[in-house]
């Protein structure tokens, strides 16, 4: 096995005395683990931070042998992750990725929608700025997993306008169709039908529909983990958006 290729850190944990299994995402070889000798240095360490753009190749002489893994940074951003608001979106955003992806798959799609996310959170560090483009990459990471919504039309047969959606099967439903169940519905944000942004309750509804999801469909059992990050995300995002 021998991979060299650009990727973007998804994690990084300490193993050994020195060392660090890593995972990074790549275009085209999905998700790849390795080992990376001396990955605790002070050398490695900033290199190694989630969401940096490194070049990456993994070397192995069995499929089921960790590759060694070495990094050359290609984009550093370890100045955004002392802004606790956008750190914890890079946390999120990774973890989410590094939990939901099999390995070795690719997911072109993802693996760009990631970068453009990663690059909105650079770009404006205020909330307001990139959380619409969260709940898109959500919506994103749904699609690719299988589990896209259908914002198409309204499963409930109206024709008005696109209001909410169905938890059980991730259909829009129009307001007319939802009259008299819209408490057992999820809110439709209008952003995600190609209107601006309106407010901050829009994100916060948009919020709430792919966490929904992603809970119920992608981040099941095993990985509280990655949910108990996107809580702590969403508080912080409620805050900075009221």
């Amino acid at each position: 096995m021998h991979i060299v290729a650009d990727a973007i850190v998804l994690a990084a944990r300490a193993h050994g005395e020195h060392g660090v299994v890593a995972r990074a995402l790549t275009r085209d070889h999905g998700v790849q683990p390795g080992y990376v000798r001396g990955g605790r240095s002070r050398q490695l360490r900033p290199v190694l931070l989630p969401g940096n753009g490194v070049r990456a190749e993994w070397r192995a002489r069995t499929a089921e042998q960790l590759p060694a893994l070495t990094v050359e940074l290609v984009h550093s951003r370890a100045a955004i992750h002392g802004e606790p608001l956008a750190a914890a979106a890079i946390e999120w955003v990774t973890a989410l990725v590094a939990s939901a992806l099999p390995e070795a798959q690719g997911y072109p799609r993802l693996f760009d929608g990631l970068g453009a996310m990663l690059d909105a959170i650079e770009a404006a560090p205020a909330a307001r700025g990139w959380a619409p483009a969260l709940v898109r990459f959500e919506l994103l990471v749904l699609a690719e997993m299988g589990f896209g919504l259908d914002l198409s039309g309204c499963v409930a047969g109206g024709d008005d306008e696109l209001a909410f959606v169905s938890p059980k099967s991730g259909g829009a439903v129009s307001r007319a169709g939802a009259a008299g169940y819209e408490r057992q519905l999820l809110r439709l944000p209008p952003f995600l039908l190609g209107e601006p942004v309106s407010g901050g309750a829009e994100l916060v509804d948009g919020l709430r529909l792919t966490g929904h999801f992603l809970a119920r469909d992608v981040l099941v059992d095993r990985r509280v983990e990655p949910l108990a990050a996107r809580d702590r995300l969403v508080d912080r995002l409620k805050r900075a958006v009221a």
